[in-house]
């Protein structure tokens, strides 16, 4: 498994380069731009992978995706990716006062634009004849020329899955995946979007968050950790899908009532050590590699992500530290046990 961080700083990222680690991303909301982030890590990196994933999709036009792209390109050629999240329904309305009707059908357009942009040459008039992005911009100032930059799509249910097999270079999975999310709804959807428009779909990127907390000392507020945020998760009704594949929905009932309440410990307390097994690698370092050592249709490159809900920036910053100390520890014994 290839590995990543979702950004820890430049203190921690180099530590982790250093480490192996192949790709950094970056998240948004209300305080964050993806794009900005992804311009620090431009700054602070030197050879892994950087971009946005997930950035939100339909808030931003397919020419300021396609800029931005190129803008950071140009600083780190051959090391920028793209991750796309439609985002909810609501956030779309009421927080981007944008449409976001048919988000399966504008995503699979809005690639297709974004693409329409990265791949024209100069000279040319870029055009994209879509349903709900159509483009015909004359740009003509020497500024285009192909650009091979991979797209994935945050992808939760199946019709979002399949349009990533269609469309897209791969998917990028939440946090709250488990292997038999991967292996019953992502995968099989992946490939037959694939198949749709023959393509192969063991070629498609499988990338994914990976829920992750340990510290030595207190490994019990490390495995809390986890479980508030996989319970925050859960307060989103999205992922019902997921919690009656599993028959969790008694537990994510508690934790609903529990939130709705302000009740955060209550919270943590209603996800189960069933739940906690199936999603998050947490508590002491070796419980940690026990739980990775468990996991069977993991993402192939997969950012251990630290828990942020109610966790404050400092701890955030440990848990990625001790994310980078497992992933060492684990090529150092892989080392150690290859034959000479």
């Amino acid at each position: 498994m290839d590995w990543g961080l979702p950004w820890p700083g430049p203190e921690v990222a180099a530590d982790a380069e250093k480490a192996g680690a192949s790709a950094f991303c970056a998240g948004e909301f209300a305080e964050r731009n993806s794009y900005l982030t992804t311009g620090e890590m431009v700054a602070a990196t030197t050879s892994a992978m950087v971009g946005p994933g997930i950035a939100y999709a339909f808030a931003r036009s397919p020419f300021v995706h396609a800029s931005a792209l190129r803008h950071l390109h140009a600083k780190a050629p051959g090391r920028i990716f793209l991750g796309l999240g439609s985002g909810t329904f609501r956030m779309n309305t009421d927080w981007f006062s944008v449409d976001a009707t048919k988000p399966v059908a504008r995503m699979a357009d809005l690639v297709g634009a974004i693409r329409a942009y990265l791949e024209a040459e100069n000279g040319t008039t870029v055009t994209h004849d879509g349903a709900h992005y159509p483009v015909s911009a004359a740009i003509k100032a020497p500024v285009l020329g192909r650009l091979e930059i991979p797209i994935l799509i945050g992808a939760f249910n199946k019709l979002m899955a399949r349009t990533a097999g269609r469309v897209a270079d791969g998917v990028l999975g939440h946090g709250i995946f488990t292997d038999r999310w991967w292996a019953e709804t992502i995968a099989p959807e992946l490939a037959r979007g694939a198949g749709e428009r023959g393509r192969d779909a063991t070629e498609l990127r499988r990338w994914g968050w990976l829920i992750t907390a340990i510290d030595e000392d207190d490994p019990a507020r490390a495995r809390r950790d986890a479980r508030l945020q996989i319970a925050f998760y859960l307060t989103v009704r999205t992922y019902d899908t997921l919690v009656e594949l599993h028959g969790w929905q008694e537990p994510v009932a508690a934790v609903r009532t529990a939130f709705a309440a302000g009740d955060i410990e209550a919270m943590a307390a209603a996800v189960t050590d069933d739940m906690l097994d199936a999603i998050a690698l947490c508590g002491t370092r070796e419980e940690a590699r026990q739980r990775l050592a468990a996991r069977q249709a993991l993402p192939g490159l997969a950012f251990l992500s630290s828990p942020g809900f109610m966790v404050g920036g400092r701890r955030r910053e440990r848990y990625a530290a001790a994310a980078v100390e497992l992933m060492r520890s684990l090529d150092s014994s892989t080392s150690a046990s290859a034959p000479r």
